[in-house]
């Protein structure tokens, strides 16, 4: 993948004492993983350990994770005071999470709410999404609208009921409209950045601390079909 971040390319879209928001980049993983790769949480504290000349440890809490080929919003606690609020804000769904996603079929309404029972598989790191409940099946519910037609591609805007794995890549996919780019829910070829069109594009939430509402959009990432979507 190309364009993965570090220290001195990261996009930090809002900063305070107690947050830290991220536009993340397609091939950045929020935590780390079996790969080994460095992963966005230690990018963000080596640049406030340098913004800030900081001795010792940074502290860096991980709020929520966004998948590997996916860009935008993340979302990241700076103090032991913040996270374990920000935990309980997305934990009873305070927090408002919206997402573009690029289509190449038409869904088959202009908007709409989609219910589906999904079922982890984790050796394939792959969800699937039933239209009943299933053995160890786990509601899943999103809203999407189309806001965009393109020339070969629909642009979807989707708020999430629900946050299960791989959930809008599953659900998009069961109703025949995979995500440009993702091999694993059945679109037919990759993206050459192994990226994925879907892009975590705004967030809003109540300060941990300060108790202000704060909503971020992030800007979508720097390439001809997400930007023929501004």
């Amino acid at each position: 993948m190309k364009k993965i971040s570090n220290k001195k390319n990261l996009q930090v879209l809002f900063e305070d004492n107690h947050i830290v928001v991220i536009n993340k980049r397609a091939g950045d993983i929020v935590q780390g993983d079996k790969t080994g790769d460095t992963p966005l949480s230690d990018i963000v504290k080596d640049y406030l350990k340098e913004k800030y000349n900081k001795p010792g440890n940074v502290y860096l809490g991980v709020v929520h994770r966004l998948d590997r080929p996916t860009t935008g919003i993340v979302l990241f606690a700076r103090t032991s005071k913040a996270l374990p609020r920000l935990n309980k804000l997305f934990a009873s769904k305070e927090a408002n999470k919206t997402y573009w996603a690029l289509v190449k079929n038409k869904p088959p309404h202009t908007q709409d709410t989609l219910t589906h029972w999904m079922v982890r598989n984790s050796k394939q790191n792959k969800s699937y999404a039933h239209h009943n409940e299933v053995p160890d099946s786990k509601k899943a519910v999103l809203h999407y609208k189309v806001i965009k037609e393109l020339e070969n591609y629909y642009l979807l805007e989707i708020d999430l009921e629900t946050g299960r794995h791989h959930q809008i890549r599953s659900q998009l996919s069961a109703i025949g409209c995979p995500i440009k780019g993702d091999l694993k829910y059945g679109f037919n070829r990759s993206n050459p950045d192994a990226s994925i069109h879907l892009h975590a594009r705004k967030l809003s939430f109540v300060h941990p601390v300060k108790k202000e509402p704060v909503s971020i959009i992030a800007p979508l990432p720097n390439d001809p079909l997400w930007q023929a979507c501004n």
